[in-house]
């Protein structure tokens, strides 16, 4: 369902342009986020079309709350697992960003768009028939993402910022709880799904009052569906 609704987008983008609607939406999109909306659907996985539009395939709203966030913390140091339109964002916005990136030859086609502040790393899945850190997503039953998971620990230091929108995530999760930094965040996407929520909410009773979370919900790019973004802030330093 995901690739046809991706080609229907992409035949429609051709008609569009010769009516003059999408120049028009182009035009007002750095004005209206319903425009910059209508644009970004005819950008799904074009990280140049989501690029020149500035924004990351997350909720609108908690796009706006991290670039404020970001604001207020200028040279904030990035962690990210999932590569793609939110690297190039952040990487306009932070002093550094590590990345990591399970799927090899999309992270060949980003590489060549990043500034020189962003390391890119590639680690692959394993294939076993007993992984240590699976992924529920289907066709991923007998891959093992531990490594994946665990490139966070080849990078020395805390972060300002952890973002988890790639593979394995309920595991990523425990990881960034560990790595974030007192009064840093951490963004969780695509919270619609139920092992996601589980997750989330383990990470909350077993943190108690030093995480507290922000939950946003609404149109998100290049998706014609609203969809939940969660944010999870780590308790400033001298905060109980």
């Amino acid at each position: 369902m995901k690739a046809l609704y991706v080609r229907l987008v992409r035949a429609l983008e051709a008609p569009l342009r010769v009516l003059g609607v999408l120049s028009l939406l182009q035009r007002r999109a750095p004005r209206s986020r319903t425009a910059t909306w209508l644009v970004s659907l005819l950008a799904i996985h074009d990280v140049d079309g989501l690029g020149r539009l500035d924004v990351p395939w997350w909720t609108f709203d908690s796009a706006d709350r991290v670039e404020t966030w970001l604001r207020e913390h200028p040279g904030a140091r990035v962690f990210e697992w999932g590569s793609g339109a939110s690297t190039l964002w952040l990487a306009a916005r932070s002093g550094s960003v590590h990345s990591v990136e399970h799927h090899a030859g999309w992270a060949q086609v980003l590489a060549p768009r990043l500034p020189a502040h962003v390391d890119l790393r590639i680690v692959e899945p394993v294939t076993t028939d007993a992984p240590l850190v699976a992924s529920a997503k289907p066709g991923h039953d007998r891959m093992d993402f531990a490594d994946y998971v665990a490139a966070i620990d080849d990078v020395p230091g805390e972060f300002d910022l952890v973002v988890i929108d790639g593979r394995a995530r309920e595991a990523c999760l425990a990881r960034a709880v560990e790595r974030v930094a007192p009064g840093g965040v951490i963004v969780f996407d695509n919270v619609d799904r139920r092992r996601y929520v589980d997750a989330i909410d383990t990470a909350l009773a077993t943190a108690g009052d030093r995480l507290t979370m922000t939950m946003t919900r609404g149109l998100t790019p290049a998706l014609p569906y609203p969809t939940r973004t969660a944010l999870l802030h780590s308790s400033p330093p001298g905060v109980a």
